[in-house]
């Protein structure tokens, strides 16, 4: 001890404890330390009081740097892991591009509001809104720029599990499902008054999304939304009339999650029954069936044209497919803690492993490099395609719970203003597959801890 702290030191460090034992009623203690030493009278009752309590002081201070030293380490080591990751062209052009954008922590914006736990988010095509919606039956209305909160929807009697704006040219509509069966279309335009209420499902309604049009052989003009429920089955609806035009049957349990291809040709469906499904959206033929997760699939997602490369080397393919082309490749995030990629043939291109508990939400980065996860870990991961899908960032305690769902802004058209963005991070335009849209670097996220939260640039 004498050899780390000076004689100054050493005498004050000494009279602390004295004065610890003092105050702490061990006196035989204290007078045996105090000969031991010889200290003698000096060590008064005024002397006692002066060192009383400053071994606790620095105890419990040590203990909170150590803490704190420990944090910045692992930050450190997590800052130096997301370096190595990275390749220094990705680097130099990681601030200026928004291609390589990631989202960092902590949020731009944490939205609160809600009384129970969130289930969905959706971007308005267009505005800085974004709607959410909860297990307490409200969809809620967000400027995600300002971080404030608009209006508060009411009308679902139950739960709302998903939703999702999109519509006819120039009439973008709010689309929401709900465990009460129901899916109601509110009107932005019209103080999201709820125009429409579509019944049919025999069960829970658990995903909704507009089907986009405008690509050759596209089934409708933007009028079309599809919904997955447990009652097995997927219904493809006419907005403008509230009709069913045609139900697909083919998955034997609870369908949890639907997406449609940027071009609005494909559907991608997956569930409880462990498959995902890749159907025609104009003939609703089953077309393909993906086997090989080991536990309820609880997302699905198309990858964007911008992907195609990435994954086509990931593949083994030499030749990319055509940007025109959609529904090429997809991902899908189960409750066995994996993600997976497939071409559209149902054949596995890669497993990625990592979260540690069930993933709940996956979002391809629209620069096509990156996909991006959310899990019950309470993290956000990214994926780097051209890094054969290693993960270059993980985003611990997003949340201070379970997170539940994800979405991307979709990007702002350069040209044309094109209706019916699904918020899916297309990555182009919707009609025209080689695009005019400039990437927006704004996510959020929806969490069993209430809140909604913004990330962005």
């Amino acid at each position: 001890m004498s050899q780390l702290l000076t004689t100054r030191q050493a005498e004050e460090l000494h009279k602390s404890i004295i004065a610890y034992l003092t105050s702490t009623k061990l006196p035989s203690s204290a007078a045996t330390l105090r000969q031991e030493l010889g200290i003698g009278d000096s060590f008064d009752d005024a002397t006692s009081k002066k060192y009383e309590g400053l071994l606790e002081k620095k105890w419990t201070s040590v203990v909170r740097l150590q803490k704190k030293i420990m944090d910045l380490e692992s930050r450190n080591s997590n800052l130096q892991s997301e370096l190595d990751s990275a390749t220094p062209t990705s680097l130099s052009r990681r601030n200026q591009d928004p291609a390589s954008w990631l989202p960092r922590s902590p949020a731009r914006h944490t939205l609160q509001s809600h009384r129970s736990p969130v289930n969905c988010v959706a971007f308005h095509p267009i505005f800085s809104s974004l709607a959410s919606g909860s297990e307490d039956t409200t969809l809620k209305i967000w400027d995600w720029e300002l971080g404030e909160l608009e209006r508060t929807l009411k009308g679902h009697t139950k739960p709302v599990l998903s939703c999702d704006f999109g519509g006819p040219r120039g009439g973008t509509l709010l689309a929401s499902c709900s465990s009460d069966l129901t899916i109601k279309l509110w009107d932005p335009s019209d103080e999201y008054k709820n125009i429409r209420t579509l019944p049919g499902h025999d069960h829970s309604v658990s995903a909704v999304r507009f089907v986009p049009s405008g690509a050759a052989g596209s089934p409708a003009s933007g009028n079309l939304l599809v919904s997955a429920s447990r009652d097995k089955t997927l219904r493809i609806w006419d907005v403008s009339t509230g009709y069913c035009v045609k139900t697909l049957r083919g998955h034997v349990d609870w369908v949890r999650d639907v997406a449609p291809s940027f071009d609005g040709r494909w559907l991608l469906s997956a569930g409880n029954d462990q498959t995902a499904r890749l159907w025609d959206a104009s003939s609703g033929e089953a077309k393909a069936t993906f086997l090989g997760h080991e536990h309820v699939i609880e997302c699905c997602v198309f990858a964007p044209a911008a992907s195609y490369p990435h994954l086509a080397t990931l593949a083994g393919v030499k030749k990319s497919p055509p940007p025109s082309s959609s529904g090429e490749y997809l991902a899908t995030g189960s409750r066995d803690k994996s993600i997976k990629i497939w071409d559209s043939r149902g054949t596995l291109i890669k497993t990625l492993i990592g979260h540690d508990n069930w993933v709940r939400a996956l979002v391809f980065h629209p620069g096509g490099k990156y996909l991006l996860s959310v899990s019950d870990d309470k993290t956000i991961r990214c994926w780097d395609l051209a890094q054969e899908g290693k993960c270059v960032k993980t985003i611990d305690d997003a949340h201070g719970h379970f997170v539940s769902c994800l979405r991307w802004a979709p990007g702002v058209m350069k040209g044309p203003v094109v209706n019916g963005s699904n918020g899916d991070a297309g990555g182009k335009g919707k009609d025209d597959p080689g695009g005019q849209e400039t990437i927006r670097c704004v996510m959020a996220t929806g969490s069993v801890d209430l809140n909604v939260r913004i990330f962005a640039s």
